[in-house]
């Protein structure tokens, strides 16, 4: 069965450069198994990075040990959609992509807030 996006539509990749998703496929899916519910495809901004730093989620140092080359404003990524919550009920949430972002983020955000904050994919 197609995963579907907040549209309605088959769910698009978010990024393979760096390459992101709870499975590291490229897609923010949803399985069942991830506990952090990784759904929202973001393209993050300083401000969302530093934001996102100061609640304990550094995601702009590398980790080579991962894999992780750590985000740069502009990125692709797929982040918790709490986490794009928080950052959205603090003023700092950057913007998504729609086509990317799975069906599962409207569980915890308004598909009014997230077309808000939509960016073309």
């Amino acid at each position: 069965m197609a995963q579907l996006n907040v549209l309605g539509t088959e769910l698009q990749e978010c990024s393979r450069d760096p390459l992101t998703g709870y499975r590291r496929n490229g897609c923010c899916d949803n399985f069942g198994d991830d506990p952090g519910m990784h759904v929202v495809c973001c393209r993050v901004t300083e401000d969302f990075l530093a934001f996102s730093a100061a609640q304990g989620n550094d995601l702009s140092t590398p980790m080579p040990m991962y894999g992780f080359p750590g985000l740069r404003d502009g990125d692709q990524w797929c982040v918790c959609a709490s986490r794009w919550l928080d950052a959205h009920l603090a003023g700092r949430a950057c913007p998504i992509v729609l086509e990317a972002t799975h069906m599962s983020a409207l569980e915890y955000i308004d598909l009014e807030v997230l077309q808000s904050y939509a960016v073309p994919l």
